[in-house]
C-alpha cells in the first residue's frame, strides 16, 4: 500500500509545524500506531516479537511500557527537530526504546550475567545492527527517531535494573526532559500565518 503524506497526515502522523506551531501534540503519539504498508509494520512487528520477550523477563508491565512509549515520544521529539516539515509515522522510536532499555539491563548486570552477557549483547547487537542497517539503506527510514528512542531506553532500562522502584522517577524526569526539549522546539518554529511576504 502506498499513502500519501497528506493521507498519512489527515489520520494522525507527526509533523514538526502541527506538532510545535498549532499545539497538536497528540499527534506524537498517535504515529506510533501509523504504519507506511504491509512491510513497514511486518518489520516492526518482528522487532518488538525479538526483543519483546526479553524485555517482558526482565521489567514490570508498567516499566515496559513506560519505557516503550517515553521512547516513542522522545524519538517523535528528535524526529521533528531534524525533519521539521516532514511527516512521520512508525513505532521505530519505541522498538529502539525496548532495544536500548535491554542493553541498559544487560550493563548494569553485566558481572552477575558472566558468560550470558556476551551471548546476549551479541544476540541484541545483531538484531540492532541489522535495523540500523536497513534504516541506512532505505532514506525514507528517520534514523533521528531510532537514535532518540535508543537512548531515551537505554537510560530507562539501565536506571530501573539498577533501582527496580524507580520507574516513577524515570517517567517524571524523562516528561520534564520532553518539556524542555518542545519548549526548545518552539523557539525554533515560525507560525506560517504570521510569515510576511
Amino acid at each position: 500500500m502506498d499513502m500519501s503524506s497528506e493521507y498519512l497526515y489527515s489520520i494522525g502522523a507527526m509533523n514538526g509545524v502541527a506538532v510545535v506551531v498549532y499545539g497538536e501534540v497528540w499527534r506524537l503519539f498517535s504515529a506510533m500506531f501509523l504504519h507506511g504498508g504491509v512491510e513497514h509494520i511486518l518489520m516492526n512487528m518482528l522487532s518488538l516479537f525479538l526483543v519483546g520477550r526479553s524485555m517482558e523477563m526482565l521489567f514490570s508491565t508498567f516499566s515496559y511500557l513506560s519505557i516503550y512509549f517515553i521512547s516513542g515520544l522522545i524519538g517523535g521529539l528528535v524526529s521533528i527537530y531534524f525533519h521539521p516539515i516532514g511527516v512521520g509515522i512508525g513505532a521505530s522510536g519505541a522498538i529502539f526504546g525496548i532495544f536500548g532499555a535491554v542493553v541498559g539491563f544487560a550493563l548494569v548486570h553485566h558481572k552477575r550475567m558472566h558468560d550470558e552477557f556476551q551471548a546476549f549483547i551479541k544476540s541484541v547487537g545483531i538484531i540492532l545492527l541489522l535495523n540500523l542497517g536497513i534504516g541506512l539503506i532505505f532514506p525514507n527510514v528517520d534514523m533521528s527517531a531510532h537514535i532518540g528512542g535508543v537512548i531515551a531506553g537505554l537510560i530507562g532500562g539501565a536506571m530501573i535494573a539498577k533501582y527496580r522502584n524507580s520507574t516513577w522517577l524515570y517517567v517524571v524526569i524523562s516528561s520534564v526532559v520532553m518539556v524542555l526539549i518542545y519548549s526548545y522546539l518552539t523557539t525554533l518554529y515560525v507560525d506560517p500565518n504570521n510569515v510576511l511576504y
